[in-house]
């Protein structure tokens, strides 16, 4: 069986911008972030089949990416 690996990019339909405090941030959509939390618990009861573990894995770059945007972000307005 040969697994297709999901790109980040097909999710960002699913990114969001939200204000918090005096920052407007990258956020997940509700349902991303609750299909993120499944996922991982899916992966901790080794219950995770190859295609979800491919989404996981896209939605954990973009996790990765715009936390670093955002701490950029939020670096550059406390400077």
């Amino acid at each position: 069986m040969v697994s297709i690996l999901k790109k980040p990019s097909s999710l960002v339909h699913e990114i969001c911008i939200e204000k918090v405090d005096s920052w407007k941030l990258f956020k997940f959509s509700e349902s991303l972030q609750q299909r993120m939390e499944l996922l991982l618990e899916k992966k901790k009861a080794d219950q995770l089949m190859a295609e979800e573990a491919s989404e996981l894995e896209a939605i954990g770059e973009l996790d990765r990416i715009f936390t670093h945007i955002n701490a950029m972000m939020v670096a550059q307005d406390v400077n």
